[in-house]
C-alpha cells in the first residue's frame, strides 16, 4: 500500500510542477503568475478541489507521445470566493504554451457542465497560445465544444474571463461570449490574427500590444471591460465583480447589511450648473446617490459619453446607466449605445435592478454615425431596455431630448418609476433649435432677428424646457428635490423588489444585431 501511495504522490508532484522549473521561472520573469498561483490568490484558502489533475493528451503525431504532462496545460476544479461556490479553469502556459488540445478542452467542458448543473459562476483564467497545431481539427473541435457550452450557459450563470497572457485565434471567442473580460496591461493580448499575419496580408506593421493589448481593447474596441495594472489587480477585480452578482439567474444578489441614517443629500441641490450647456461629471451624482465607495465602473475608458457600472443602494446591488455630460455632452452614439445595451441585458439576466440617470441632448449626428449604423445600434439600447423585466428607475437630471428621451428608459418602454429634477428639460429638441424651426418666418421677417429669436427661444423654453408637461401627462411620476433623490430611490427599489412581468410566449426575440 505504501508503494502505491508513493506512486500517487509522485504523480501529484509532477502535475503541480507543470512544464518544469525552467518554464515556471520564464513565466515569472515576464511578470506573470503560474496557473496554480492564480487560483491560490483567487479562491478562499484551502477551498480549491481539483478535477482532472492526471489527464494527459492522446496525440501520437509528431512525437507527441514522448512528451506528456499531467493536467495537459489546464488546471480545472471548484472552490469558493468569500464562501460562494465557483467553478474555475486556469490555463498553464508552461505546458505546450497553454495550447488547447482535445483533452484540455474536455476538462474545461466538464467544469462548464458542472457549473451549469449546479448553478454557480464560471471563471476562466486564460493564458494560451491557441489551438495545439499537432492535433489539427481535433483541437478546433475542442474550441467549438467550449463555445457551444458558453452559449448554453449565457444568461443562466455568470461567466467571467480574465486574459492573463496571449489569447489568439479561436481562443478569443470563448471570452467574447462570456459576460465580462478583464485584461492585464503589458502581459496579455487578444486578437484573431497576430501581427505577423497582419503584416503578410495587409502590410501593416503593428506590435502585439498595439494590435490587441489591454489598453487597445479598453479604449478602441471595447472588447475588454477592465484593463488591470497587474495580475493581482485583475484577480481582485474578479472578486469585486462577483460580489454584485447572484449565483445564477434564479437567485438575486446578496444584500449586504445596511443601517439607515440620514439619507438626504443636500449637495445634490447645487451640483447642476446654472448654464444648461455647461458640462459636469455625472459620477459626482452617482457617488452621492449610492452607498459609500460601492461604485464599480465598467468599460470606464470606452464610449465615455455614457457611464455604466455596479453599485449598492442601502446594501442592495444595482446597475447604473448614466449619460455623461462631461464627454460629448452625454450624447448617444454607436459605441455608447452598444456599451449600455450589453450592460442592461446582463443586469436583466441576473436580477440586478437598474438605475438610469438621464441627461442626454440626443443622438450624435453625422455621416460617420449614420454609415456605421447608429439606427441599428441605437435600437439595440431601446430593445435592451424594453425587454428588461427587472425593476427599472429613471431620474432625469437635465436634458431629455428627442428620441434619446424615449430610449433612455422612459415610462413608455416599461420603466417602473420615472423621476425628474426641477432642472429637467423634456422636449423634442433644445429651445434654440426649436425656436428656429417653429418661428422661422417670424424671425427672418423681424426688424431685429436676433432679438426675436431670443424672445421665441424663451417662449419655447418656458413651455417645454421643464419637467412639468411630462409630469402632467404622467410620463414622469414625480418631480423631486435633488437632495431627496436617494431617499426616493431606496423606497422605490424596496417597493419593486417583488416585481413580476409575464412576457409573451416566444422562443426568443430578434434583437437588431
Amino acid at each position: 500500500m505504501r508503494n502505491k501511495i508513493d506512486i500517487l504522490q509522485t504523480k501529484v508532484q509532477q502535475a503541480h510542477a507543470g512544464g518544469g522549473e525552467a518554464r515556471i521561472e520564464a513565466q515569472h520573469k515576464k511578470g506573470k503568475l503560474t496557473a496554480r498561483e492564480r487560483l491560490y490568490f483567487l479562491l478562499d484558502e484551502n477551498s480549491f478541489e481539483e478535477i482532472g489533475m492526471l489527464v494527459t493528451h492522446r496525440s501520437t503525431d509528431f512525437g507527441m507521445e514522448r512528451e506528456k504532462y499531467s493536467g495537459d496545460g489546464v488546471v480545472t476544479g471548484y472552490g469558493t470566493i468569500t464562501g460562494r461556490l465557483v467553478y474555475v479553469f486556469s490555463q498553464d502556459f508552461t505546458v505546450f504554451g497553454g495550447s488547447l488540445s482535445e483533452t484540455h478542452a474536455e476538462k474545461i467542458c466538464k467544469i462548464m457542465e458542472m457549473a451549469l448543473k449546479n448553478g454557480a459562476p464560471l471563471i476562466g483564467l486564460n493564458d494560451s497560445g491557441g489551438a495545439r497545431i499537432q492535433e489539427g481539427v481535433v483541437s478546433l473541435g475542442g474550441y467549438a465544444d467550449i463555445f457551444y457550452r458558453n452559449v448554453q450557459a449565457s444568461g443562466v450563470i455568470p461567466q467571467l474571463s480574465a486574459i492573463m497572457g496571449p489569447c489568439a485565434g479561436g481562443a478569443v471567442y470563448s471570452p467574447a461570449i462570456t459576460d465580462f473580460i478583464l485584461m492585464v496591461e503589458s502581459t496579455s493580448y487578444m486578437f484573431v490574427t497576430g501581427p505577423n499575419v497582419v503584416k503578410t496580408v495587409t502590410h501593416e506593421v503593428v506590435t502585439s500590444e498595439e494590435l490587441g493589448g489591454a489598453s487597445t481593447h479598453a479604449t478602441k474596441s471595447g472588447v475588454t471591460h477592465f484593463a488591470c495594472a497587474n495580475e493581482l489587480e485583475a484577480i481582485n477585480h474578479l472578486k469585486m465583480l462577483l460580489s454584485y452578482m447572484p449565483q445564477n439567474c434564479e437567485e438575486i444578489p446578496i444584500q449586504l447589511p445596511y443601517t439607515a441614517g440620514n439619507e438626504s443629500r443636500p449637495s445634490l441641490s447645487s451640483i447642476m450648473p446654472e448654464n444648461a450647456n455647461q458640462p459636469y461629471d455625472v459620477r459626482s451624482i452617482v457617488e452621492e446617490l449610492v452607498d459609500s465607495d460601492s461604485f464599480l465602473e465598467v468599460h470606464k475608458d470606452y464610449a465615455e459619453n455614457i457611464v455604466v457600472g455596479f453599485s449598492r443602494l442601502a446594501g442592495r446591488s444595482i446597475g447604473i446607466v448614466a449619460n455623461q455630460p462631461a464627454y460629448l455632452a452625454g450624447v448617444l452614439d454607436n459605441h455608447a449605445s452598444v456599451k449600455a445595451a450589453r450592460f442592461v441585458r446582463f443586469c436583466d439576466c441576473f436580477n440586478i435592478p437598474l438605475l438610469v440617470l438621464e441627461d442626454v441632448p440626443g443622438f450624435l449626428p453625422g455621416t460617420d454615425q449614420e454609415w456605421n449604423g447608429i439606427i441599428t445600434n441605437g435600437a439595440k439600447l431601446l430593445y435592451a431596455f424594453s425587454e428588461a423585466t427587472i425593476p427599472r428607475i429613471t431620474v432625469i437630471t437635465r436634458k431629455a431630448y428627442g428620441g434619446a428621451y424615449d430610449v433612455m428608459n422612459s415610462k413608455h418602454i416599461g420603466a417602473d418609476m420615472n423621476y425628474a429634477w426641477p432642472t429637467a428639460e423634456i422636449a423634442v429638441m433644445g429651445a434654440k433649435g426649436a425656436a428656429e424651426i417653429i418661428f422661422k418666418k417670424e424671425i427672418s421677417s423681424a426688424e431685429h432677428p436676433e432679438k426675436k429669436w431670443l424672445e421665441k427661444e424663451k417662449m419655447y423654453s418656458d413651455i417645454f424646457a421643464n419637467p412639468y408637461r411630462a409630469a402632467e401627462r404622467g410620463f414622469v411620476d414625480e418631480v423631486i428635490q435633488p437632495s431627496q433623490t436617494r431617499i426616493k430611490l431606496i423606497k422605490a427599489f424596496k417597493m419593486l423588489e417583488n416585481k413580476v412581468v409575464n412576457s409573451p410566449r416566444k422562443k426568443h426575440g430578434n434583437i437588431p444585431l
